[in-house]
């Protein structure tokens, strides 16, 4: 009986998985549509006569990205009935706003990676990087007055402040092992929930559903956004990242001072302190340093603790859609913010 029980959860988990790999594809299938039309805008409003301007954009925006931010704001705006086409504007725009703080994101970490292909600034340089990001900026805040809604504009304004706010946040706290959970959570909910919260909030706002709505949205897309990063940490240590444009260790050979970090060195005796300070706070690294780490992570589970916190936080992400009446819609939106934890494993 225990053998039979033990078959039939691995089943359903193997089944379970297999849904959740396939939710991105379910979303995408429910705004193909807009989608397209996104993907056109994007074409339109990138153009410039300075030709390297749409190339370095374009370069960017080509590499494989999975449009889940815009997705968000043409998925929460069906779910709420809109029946006009801002929509499509104001997702070109949050996909715009997120390639601009990429671009700028690469140049301040000076990373050479991007979505497994090397980084723009890389290709074009620094300069060229900076300015091409300014002019996305402004082109999503065209887009934004376009709509002709202030409340959406206003939403993805301050987004955009917020991310620069947690760029800055997070440059002042690089490398400083000493950074406490509290300040690491305000990073990500900046850098990286921020806008994704706006865009799933601003899909009920061009609806014009009630402020209920819209705040319900709003959590949900901040939820889903911590969840996604705090996977994005614990990835750096090891899984599937062949499949998500990163290499094992890229955060650790940056410096960059995340959750499994902080948690191993909280719990972490003398000598595990000391190798944290010399190979983030320091940055002297050797051959072998990545492997000792993620030794040291495993035997505090911080990796899995923070598996954890992504797991909690995709289900508050899903609870806040439950005010919401069961839809195909719905069901993919949540389906996403398994994927977005399932993706590790």
């Amino acid at each position: 009986m225990t053998t039979a029980i033990a078959a039939k959860t691995k089943t359903r988990s193997a089944d379970r998985r297999t849904h959740v790999q396939g939710a991105l594809d379910r979303l995408t299938a429910l705004v193909a549509a807009d989608l397209d039309a996104v993907n056109a805008t994007i074409t339109g409003y990138m153009q410039s006569d300075v030709p390297m301007i749409p190339q370095l954009a374009g370069y960017l925006i080509e590499a494989g990205g999975k449009r889940i931010r815009p997705m968000l704001t043409l998925a929460t705006a069906r779910l709420c009935n809109y029946a006009g086409a801002g929509h499509v504007k104001l997702a070109t725009a949050v996909e715009f706003i997120h390639t601009a703080s990429l671009l700028h994101d690469d140049v301040v970490d000076n990373s050479s990676l991007r979505r497994g292909k090397a980084a723009a600034n890389i290709i074009f340089g620094n300069q060229a990087s900076v300015l091409v990001g300014d002019y996305l900026f402004s082109r999503s805040f065209r887009l934004m007055v376009e709509t002709g809604s202030l409340a959406t504009l206003d939403i993805l304004a301050n987004a955009a402040a917020v991310i620069t706010e947690g760029e800055v946040l997070q440059l002042t706290a690089a490398k400083n092992i000493a950074t406490s959970e509290e300040t690491y959570m305000k990073v990500i909910a900046a850098k990286t929930a921020a806008l994704f919260a706006a865009a799933a909030e601003v899909g009920g706002v061009i609806a014009g559903r009630p402020a209920r709505d819209s705040q319900a949205l709003h959590i949900y897309g901040r939820e889903l956004g911590i969840a996604f990063q705090l996977i994005d940490d614990a990835l750096d240590y090891g899984s599937l990242h062949d499949k998500f444009g990163k290499s094992v260790g890229d955060d650790f050979r940056e410096g960059k001072v995340t959750l499994p970090v902080i948690l191993a060195h909280q719990a972490g005796d003398t000598a595990e302190r000391a190798f944290w300070t010399r190979v983030i706070a320091d940055g002297k690294q050797h051959e072998g340093d990545l492997e000792e780490a993620i030794r040291i992570l495993a035997r505090h589970g911080a990796v899995a603790r923070t598996l954890e916190r992504a797991h909690d936080h995709a289900e508050a992400a899903k609870a806040a859609l439950s005010i919401f009446p069961a839809s195909p819609l719905r069901e993919a939106l949540c389906d996403v913010a398994d994927f977005c934890v399932d993706r590790a494993y």
